[in-house]
């Protein structure tokens, strides 16, 4: 029997338990010989990383056993965290940071010594037997740590690692040939970030084990490379934004050619290790996937230079991994939640492998799907994101009352939102919240003129295209314009206190790890973001002043709205006494406000415990403070 309940107050079989402990990130496909391999982190498992393999045409297993975790903090961010060959595993264990190897079942044997570095982005050296990796050296601690490219011996166990490239602050993706002969990588250096500027190189690999004749192929100042791959003739492949979208392109006798020119992004923002967008197929072609308008697709580049689509069910599309006449990605769309696929090239037809979660029977009915809105923002910018409406079948909202908006703001802020399912929405849609996942300037998926709206100017243009985006629904009387809502991680974090300290827009917030004082991040956090602020900000401490002007802590006595924070205790990129600093700042001043520092949790929160805690504390903070009538700050 349907019910009359206030937006907001719906009772939901989207419980905070099918959100967290259910719910595992599928990470890392890999397709080798007859097996199907993919990392998988288990909140049940206080987010252990768990190896799985499975056969293709037999059973699933885990190939690593408890306590081994792969995992790698080299960028802090990780991936790449393992390879696979032969059914031998040789991965970074994330409770030491060593390699190790070990065959299916048995016990793994380290391949570093121990000590303070990490490694990431590992390459099987057959004909050498010894690994290729980036090493990230953290060992003098009065300086930032130094990055190379090492070589692992596979014969001597527990040797210290060999140097092959060093001398620039960042390396990643080095790849053997077929042959072996030559090996390319890509490198940057402060204080741009991979989707700004980097360099792709290669070289003849020497008899001594290092490069020789090396040479720059493609990037510079205002080019950013994505995705070097050597194809199975030899012939070395890349992705490259040079015309304003990440576009495939390979080398042909010294001369980069184009593959497939399309207003469409064919590459990602390198946060992490061991990102894949493509592979090729057996008969010399290209399978690819892209993003178009925000949305994800698949499509086959043949040899001849023909592209055609893929016709797939999917919005959101990576991690693909192809061999032979297959290939496995994850996938999701706006009816699915995220799950790796398999896809035989032959029919076209696709097989699920793993979900992340289930939709329990019946919750079918409770989902909201993704509906995409664009809208010009306050500089006549067009901004997009995706909307879901409230949807409960139980319940109906007392007349005329117009439901609560949660504004989401993604992290990077160099990311994306997307349509695919996610049960996190749900969560919110089902008890009667309208939810928009915004994708504001500097978000990826809509070229480089898109990315690099918010350079210079952030903390201006994201709060820009927030305030527009609740302007915009709150004109066409979607939702309450007393009650909308901002909530982020990271640099969505910074957006969100941004927001509350600078505008009045907004009714209250919720901030995961959020940045609140830019000098904290100038002069207090990880190599890889150690510089990025100089790109969103400015110079630093040439702009010192604007840093201060930008940061919501210098504004504190501005905000007067309610914010809930939540810090992990162990978090390297935004340090939990900047987040403490800002909840005393409100506190003194008797600003409604919530604080959960969670122990142990870094970076985003991976133990299923933490995650149920804070969905639930955010929902209490939202019905205590915003949703009962009067009760508007």
């Amino acid at each position: 029997m349907t019910r009359i309940a206030e937006f907001g107050f719906w009772k939901s079989p989207v419980t905070s338990d099918l959100v967290a402990g259910q719910s595992v990130r599928l990470t890392e496909p890999r397709i080798q010989g007859d097996s199907v391999y993919w990392l998988e982190g288990r909140p049940a498992e206080r987010g252990r990383s768990v190896l799985v393999r499975r056969e293709l045409n037999g059973g699933t297993q885990d190939a690593l056993q408890p306590p081994w975790s792969p995992h790698t903090r080299v960028h802090e961010y990780g991936g790449g965290a393992y390879a696979v060959a032969d059914k031998v595993v040789y991965f970074s264990e994330k409770r030491d940071g060593r390699l190790y190897k070990a065959g299916l079942g048995g016990s793994p044997e380290a391949l570093t010594p121990k000590g303070s570095r990490r490694y990431a982005d590992l390459e099987l050296d057959r004909s050498r037997n010894r690994l290729t990796a980036v090493c990230e050296d953290h060992s003098d601690t009065d300086r930032e740590a130094l990055q190379s490219i090492v070589t692992v011996d596979l014969d001597g166990p527990g040797d210290a690692p060999r140097t092959m490239l060093a001398g620039s602050d960042f390396y990643s993706n080095p790849r053997l040939s077929p042959d072996g002969s030559r090996i390319c990588w890509l490198e940057w250096q402060h204080p741009n970030m991979p989707w700004d500027a980097t360099e792709l190189w290669v070289g003849t690999v020497g008899e001594n084990g290092g490069v020789d004749a090396t040479r720059k192929v493609a990037g510079g100042s205002r080019e950013s490379i994505f995705q070097p791959q050597w194809s199975p003739d030899g012939m070395l492949h890349f992705v490259s934004d040079r015309t304003g979208f990440w576009n495939l392109y390979r080398e042909d006798g010294g001369r980069t050619v184009p593959l497939h020119r399309r207003d469409a992004e064919f590459g990602l923002p390198q946060w992490l290790f061991g990102m894949s967008t493509y592979g090729f197929t057996d008969d010399g072609g290209v399978l690819c996937a892209y993003c178009e308008r925000g949305n994800w697709h698949l499509g086959r580049l043949c040899r001849e230079g023909r592209f055609k689509k893929v016709e797939t069910p999917y919005s959101q599309i990576d991690g693909v991994a192809v061999q032979g006449k297959q290939a496995v990605f994850r996938a999701a769309s706006p009816s699915a939640l995220s799950a790796l696929v398999l896809l035989d090239l032959a029919s076209n037809e696709t097989k699920v492998l793993k979900r992340s979660a289930k939709l329990p029977d019946g919750l079918r009915s409770y989902v909201s799907s993704a509906r995409q809105a664009s809208f010009p923002s306050t500089d006549g910018q067009t901004v997009h994101g995706f909307h879901y409406a409230p949807r409960n079948p139980d319940f109906v909202p007392p007349e005329d009352e117009k439901p609560p908006m949660i504004i989401r703001l993604h992290g990077g802020p160099t990311a994306a939102a997307s349509s695919a399912l996610s049960l996190s929405a749900q969560f919110w849609t089902s008890r009667g919240f309208s939810v928009f996942d915004l994708n504001y300037g500097g978000s990826t998926g809509y070229g480089r003129a898109y990315r690099e709206r918010l350079n210079g100017r952030w903390g201006v243009v994201d709060v820009e295209d927030t305030v527009a985006a609740a302007r915009h629904f709150a004109s066409l009387g979607m939702v309450d314009p007393d009650r909308v809502i901002v909530k982020g991680g990271s640099a969505g974090g910074y957006t969100v206190l941004c927001c509350l300290a600078f505008r009045d827009e907004f009714a209250a917030g919720a901030a995961y790890y959020g940045i609140s004082d830019l000098k904290g991040i100038a002069v207090d956090t990880h190599k890889f973001e150690s510089r990025y602020h100089e790109t969103l900000v400015g110079p630093w401490p040439a702009e010192e002043a604007l840093y201060a002007e930008r940061s919501p802590l210098g504004a504190a006595d501005r905000l007067s709205a309610p914010v809930i924070f939540f810090q992990g205790s162990a978090d390297p990129v935004v340090p939990k006494e900047q987040t403490e600093v800002m909840v005393d700042a409100l506190r003194k001043r008797n600003v409604p406000v919530a604080y959960y520092l969670f122990e142990g949790e870094a970076h985003g929160f991976r133990d299923g415990a933490n995650v149920k805690r804070a969905l639930e504390a955010e929902l209490c903070f939202y019905g205590m403070l915003l949703l009962r009538k009067g009760l508007r700050y």
